[in-house]
């Protein structure tokens, strides 16, 4: 899809003292701006409130970035919980604009740059494709969710039944818009830019967040070790501190989370009262259990056995990924900025940049998040095979009725008419 790009991240947080501008132009910064042309953008800055500017303007640059920071963090982690609390039609709605966001912001980026060729259809052929991903993921998902009031509409059931063939016939034709679009002597260019990409909400993310923030705090006042030549404000100390920090702070907050149904269970749509509803007997994932502590470390917490909840050993996976492994999204993202020559990709949020400079972990935990339960998580959901089975004809439910039952039978679960 045109510009659709990996997440990416801002440069920010693990700082050590001594590095505090970007890098100069290396030898494949010129050969990009040979190959693609054009005035890199202007280094976007960040709108910092006047309110702030004058309560810190007797502090250094160095801890008024700090406090500007860490006030506006503090905003957006309260706006978080609230996001939360206001149920799961909002968190959608606020996702959906946030992506949008993300992309608007690329698109961006890719407009400044690639304006100068006058390609046809740059930014309409992005945002229609970004269109066809959400109609094609999202469809599905909305059909499980409000399965009874889809069967009810005719329109909608079409939709349903038709799904993926509807979204393969909306790529089908961008894909040929795409395709009329190419310019002779640009080609290369154009082809360049074709990137294909694209309790289990609230932990991961809170563990990228709280990975940022702790290892921009142990960087800020600890830092002294470069850690990446792409991202020189990083550090050792920065990366090391906040992986320790988000392991135990995943195992405290899925302990905590573990305890409230209001997490544990599955939000569904109740079609009784049009509303969706968090009512459930928690799973074998959210009640403590014993474990057996090894014999190497019997000695030294003095234990033989621990009490936990199962979902905290998944926590510590979430965690050590959210902090081993999504940083390099903002190592990516330090080497993006760099070749457009820019130091955010929006001014978005003062002291913190665009939305996508927030989010560039965030996209990278996602999709591990989604692996991870589609491979060790989730089993066969009954009450999407009740729904299919609903859909069926008569002849088709009985026939699967009747061999249900035979087999229920030979494994002794029914007792045959026979013996009765």
């Amino acid at each position: 899809f045109p510009l659709h790009v990996s997440p990416v991240a801002r440069e920010d947080g693990w700082e050590s003292e001594s590095e505090n501008k970007l890098d100069g132009e290396t030898a494949s910064d010129s050969e990009s701006k040979s190959e693609f042309g054009g005035s890199p953008p202007v280094p976007t800055s960040d709108d910092t409130p006047e309110v702030l500017n004058r309560a810190l303007s007797n502090l250094s640059s160095r801890w008024k970035n700090w406090w500007v920071r860490g006030i506006l963090t503090l905003a957006m982690i309260t706006f978080f919980f609230i996001i939360i609390y206001l149920g799961p039609m909002v968190l959608m709605t606020i996702v959906m604009c946030v992506q949008i966001k993300c992309f608007h912001e690329i698109i961006t980026i890719g407009y400044n740059v690639y304006h100068s060729y006058d390609l046809p259809w740059f930014r309409t052929l992005s945002w229609y494709f970004l269109l066809c991903v959400n109609y094609f993921f999202h469809g599905e998902t909305v059909t499980d969710y409000f399965f009874t009031l889809v069967q009810r509409e005719e329109p909608l059931r079409i939709l349903s039944k038709y799904h993926r063939f509807i979204s393969f016939a909306l790529y089908l034709t961008g894909f040929c818009m795409f395709v009329l679009s190419l310019v002779k002597k640009h080609y290369r260019l154009q082809f360049y830019m074709v990137w294909l990409d694209r309790g289990w909400f609230i932990v991961p993310i809170s563990c990228v967040i709280c990975n940022d923030i702790m290892a921009y705090m142990f960087g800020f006042f600890f830092g002294r070790t470069p850690l990446i030549k792409l991202s020189p404000k990083k550090t050792w100390e920065g990366f090391i501190g906040g992986f320790f920090a988000t392991v135990l702070f995943g195992l405290l907050l899925s302990y905590v989370m573990s305890g409230y149904r209001c997490f544990t269970c599955p939000v569904e749509f109740n079609n009784d009262t049009n509303s969706f509803t968090v009512d459930c007997e928690p799973s074998e994932l959210f009640q403590l259990q014993e474990y057996n502590i090894p014999l190497v470390l019997q000695s030294v917490v003095g234990w033989k056995t621990v009490r936990m909840y199962p979902f905290q050993i998944h926590s510590i996976a979430l965690s050590t990924f959210a902090s081993l492994i999504g940083p390099f999204g903002g190592f990516f993202a330090s080497g993006f900025k760099r070749a457009f020559k820019i130091k955010d990709f929006a001014n978005t949020i003062p002291g913190h940049g665009g939305i996508m400079d927030r989010f560039d972990c965030q996209y990278l935990m996602a999709t591990f998040v989604n692996v991870y339960i589609a491979s060790f998580i989730r089993g066969p959901n009954p009450s999407k095979l009740i729904q299919q089975f609903l859909t069926l004809r008569p002849d088709q439910q009985l026939h699967i009725f009747n061999t249900l039952k035979a087999h229920l039978v030979d494994k002794g679960v029914l007792v045959g008419s026979e013996d009765a």
